[in-house]
């Protein structure tokens, strides 16, 4: 069986939530009952509505009566895999979806991605992960009002200006050239909001050791960007044990 890390009960980062019906209504689809269970109680503790499903035919039951905001979608599954439902799905709407799967092969990633899956998660995974990715898919979505949709579209730290939405780094006004990995990672980084994102969030996936090591080196790299120390940085800072964090400016 499957399981999330021990990390689901870690403190929850400072954020305004929404309430009642104005919270996201994500629906979980699984067949592990303890995922099921714990994403729901994680989510709900973050500001999301959230409705459970063990099986593709119990989603489209509720799909039928409930128009969700977002789905987190299990592959493998008795029956009709994720990957069947999220394709049919995605013929009809828009609604975002995060899969998850314990098959981390390149090729699987890829599927899922090309059936219109919008992020990918790999089991086991840290729920302070799979929330970034969902703040961030509500947010690529039309009409996003999830928790993380009032962060600014824009951020400061010193004397630079992240645009989220445009994914451009300026300081003092002019234009800073950043690769399309840099730019992956600043999002994260400004959407987390000055808290701490874990280097699996990062990463986006992939063999843990030497993802670990890429995320250290694309780092070091933004850091000599936008750091005039950057053994001592002040605005790209390492939360030891979590991660990295950007200093962001209120």
């Amino acid at each position: 069986m499957t399981t999330l890390t021990s990390t689901a009960t870690a403190p929850r980062r400072a954020s305004t939530k929404p309430l009642g019906d104005h919270s996201p209504h994500v629906l979980v689809v699984d067949d592990d009952t303890r995922i099921r269970t714990l994403l729901s109680s994680y989510l709900s503790r973050e500001g999301y509505r959230v409705t459970t499903a063990a099986s593709a035919e119990a989603a489209r039951a509720k799909l039928a009566s409930i128009a969700f905001d977002a789905l987190i979608l299990d592959v493998m599954m008795p029956g009709e895999s994720g990957f069947d439902l999220a394709r049919d799905l995605k013929k009809h709407n828009d609604t975002p979806i995060v899969m998850l799967t314990a098959r981390t092969e390149t090729e699987d990633r890829v599927l899922g991605l090309e059936i219109g899956a919008d992020d990918y998660l790999a089991k086991p995974f840290d729920p302070r992960e799979l929330l970034l990715r969902l703040v961030n898919v509500l947010r690529r979505s039309e009409g996003n009002r999830g928790p993380g949709a009032d962060a600014p579209r824009s951020v400061r730290f010193g004397p630079f200006n992240f645009d989220l939405e445009r994914g451009e780094l300026h300081r003092e006004g002019e234009l800073v050239r950043i690769t399309d990995r840099e730019r992956e990672m600043l999002t994260a980084l400004a959407a987390a909001q000055g808290t701490p994102v874990p280097r699996e969030a990062l990463a986006g996936g992939g063999d843990q050791l030497a993802a670990d090591r890429s995320v250290d080196v694309q780092i070091n790299r933004l850091r000599r960007k936008i750091e005039s120390d950057p053994t001592n940085p002040r605005w790209l800072m390492t939360a030891r044990g979590q991660g990295y964090r950007l200093a962001i400016e209120p």
